[in-house]
């Protein structure tokens, strides 16, 4: 069989004699593609293969060139990241590309992307997983329900969400990362957002008429993350509107939440009660935190600063 290099540098010339393109067509019959097609569709004739010499060249040269990419980046087929295949139509020969490995790679990276949705949420968070967390004592237990908690989900099973509270900085918005990121795994969406930045941006979504449409992402994510609640300052038209209509919501749709807090639910529930005259609406806020408590398994996160042990390493 002749050389890859006989093959690729085969010409398209319509000016060449009989005798030079019958030799031409004879190299690529023998390639190993073209040769398969050959044997699964015997009732092709010769003279077809004649006639679609221009799609036998693609396919020898384009497979050649996918022989040695290393990448998107280097692809120099004439349709990025695709790859040629001859297909019988009619008893005609024509071609159909499908996308390489590398295409469907960075697509299937780019669709499971757009299943997390954050909202002013650093990247080291939203890179987090369950291996980058270190499993010390205090984070074994929270860590492995919450892993469970990924895997119930994937099973269609409807589990409870997850509080988790404890000191500044020990990793509890690590945690809801990695539960982000293993429910992309199972192609489940979510939403993670920084409650306080997110509070700041209601009265600006009243303004520009968005607050509806924004309201009815946080109520219908598969998984809703509330990072930091009690970080935030909260009139009671948001806590009674806003939030209590998302809480709402889930609740009655069976749609998990997850919260991150400084504040143990006692405390979230005094937070929720001070108004902005500051009184004490201890109903209202009970009311909200009815719809917090019995959807979630709290959980103490404790252990080092881990924000000031990178610091001082940097």
């Amino acid at each position: 069989m002749n050389r890859v290099e006989d093959l690729v540098k085969i010409k398209r010339n319509k000016r060449l004699d009989p005798k030079q393109r019958e030799k031409q067509l004879q190299i690529l019959l023998r390639h190993p593609e073209i040769a398969k097609f050959r044997h699964e569709h015997p009732q092709i004739s010769d003279q077809l293969y004649r006639t679609s010499m221009s799609r036998l060249n693609q396919v020898v040269q384009e497979r050649e060139n996918c022989n040695r990419c290393e990448g998107l980046v280097s692809c120099s087929n004439i349709m990025t990241g695709h790859v040629p295949h001859l297909v019988a139509y009619n008893d005609m020969i024509d071609l159909q590309l499908k996308p390489c490995h590398y295409y469907r790679s960075i697509e299937e990276h780019n669709r499971r992307s757009k299943l997390i949705r954050s909202h002013h949420i650093p990247k080291d968070i939203l890179q987090a997983s369950f291996d980058t967390i270190e499993p010390n004592g205090e984070r074994i237990s929270v860590i492995e329900d919450a892993i469970q908690f990924c895997t119930q989900l994937a099973n269609g099973q409807n589990p409870k969400g997850l509080y988790l509270y404890g000191p500044l900085g020990v990793g509890k918005s690590h945690i809801a990362g990695a539960i982000m990121n293993q429910l992309v795994q199972y192609d489940i969406d979510s939403y993670m957002f920084y409650v306080p930045e997110l509070m700041r941006e209601i009265n600006d979504s009243i303004q520009d008429n968005t607050l509806q449409s924004k309201l009815d992402v946080l109520k219908k994510a598969s998984v809703l993350i509330f990072d930091d609640i009690g970080a935030e300052f909260l009139s009671p038209w948001k806590r009674d509107e806003v939030l209590g209509a998302i809480l709402q919501y889930r609740a009655a749709e069976g749609l998990p939440t997850i919260y991150t807090s400084n504040l143990d639910l006692e405390e979230l529930e005094e937070h929720l009660a001070q108004t902005q005259k500051g009184g004490n609406d201890k109903a209202k806020a009970k009311r909200i935190l009815e719809r917090i408590t019995h959807y979630v398994t709290p959980y103490y996160i404790e252990g080092q600063n881990w924000r000031k042990k990178l610091s001082k390493k940097t």
